[in-house]
């Protein structure tokens, strides 16, 4: 969770002073609140962590000088591993 916390809190913190507005900041945004909360909560959601990440990746991969925080939200949240899918 810590690791989740810090991540996360980073790339707020980057995305916040990122000077050039982007059509899905928005988005990035609340799922960062999301995984935020989550990670506060003490009880995360692996499938929706997941989620709230791919829509985070897809908000803003595109913007290289937020490449590492990004991945280190990414690796936060494999640290909580794969839940299977229902079949």
């Amino acid at each position: 969770m810590v690791e989740l916390r810090a991540a996360v809190s980073r790339l707020r913190r980057e995305l916040a002073a990122y000077p050039a507005e982007f059509r899905d900041r928005a988005i990035a945004e609340d799922e960062l609140a999301a995984l935020a909360a989550m990670a506060a909560g003490g009880a995360p959601e692996v499938p929706r962590m997941r989620r709230s990440l791919l829509l985070i990746v897809g908000s803003i991969g595109s913007v290289s000088a937020l490449t590492s925080p990004l991945l280190a939200v990414r690796a936060a949240v494999d640290l909580f591993g794969y839940e299977p899918r229902p079949r």
